[in-house]
């Protein structure tokens, strides 16, 4: 008996701590950090205030968290991909498909991080794991981009970092912004072919970014004679 009490007291804690967090993720996807309480994410999950200060110390604690966890699971989602990088091109559409999938199937994604920013990022700052997140999507795409220009299909000075940003502002801005723009655009941006009409895009976009420019033209070549002209 005594050998397995302590497993089912850490399975009782891991899930009393699961429950809070998944019931702070919606709360706080909802109302926002300063909107979302203590006492309505403890009532979701039918559990205490005071369980909430045992396991996470704060509400700001909490946060922080829910944003962890938040980078964790769209970690272990990518990790998931099955990329085949004999084919860069094609490997490259499968990760700005999944990056533009995932954003749309969990939309708090979004919420939350646009919670975050409009407090200037100061709880995510405070993470000692925030960091850590960010390398494996990286990486992910590093590979991708290395191999395609190993097979001169890519170019060799695009940095991974840049084509990450690029894939992430174009679906996450068009998503936090659909319905607003959709109202100053006068054309729902959230129908289906809408949306597939925007991956189209933002795939063709990274695509011309990181092709390879045909020999004898670098890397101003794909750009009209004016703009060239005006950065020599």
């Amino acid at each position: 008996m005594s050998t397995k009490a302590p497993g089912v007291r850490a399975l009782a804690a891991a899930a009393t701590r699961d429950s809070i967090l998944r019931a702070a993720t919606k709360v706080f996807a909802k109302h926002g950090y300063a909107g979302g309480r203590v006492e309505q994410i403890s009532n979701a999950a039918k559990s205490y205030d005071r369980m909430i200060y045992y396991y996470f110390g704060s509400k700001e604690g909490l946060f922080i968290a829910v944003l962890e966890a938040l980078y964790q699971r769209f970690n272990e989602a990518e990790s998931q991909l099955v990329l085949d990088r004999s084919k860069p091109v094609q490997a490259l559409r499968d990760v700005i498909g999944f990056m533009w999938g995932y954003y749309q199937r969990n939309p708090e994604f979004i919420t939350l991080l646009n919670s975050e920013n409009l407090h200037a990022g100061a709880h995510i700052a405070k993470s000692l794991r925030a960091r850590e997140y960010s390398s494996p999507a990286i990486a992910v795409l590093g590979e991708v981009l290395s191999r395609g220009a190993a097979l001169g299909v890519f170019r060799s000075d695009v940095a991974a970092r840049d084509v990450y940003l690029m894939i992430a502002s174009m679906g996450y801005f068009y998503l936090s912004n659909r319905y607003t723009l959709s109202a100053f655009l006068g054309e729902p941006l959230q129908a289906p072919e809408a949306l597939a009409h925007w991956e189209g895009f933002i795939v063709d976009a990274v695509m011309r970014t990181v092709a390879k420019a045909p020999s004898g033209q670098g890397k101003l070549g794909s750009m009209p004679p004016r703009l060239r002209d005006s950065r020599m």
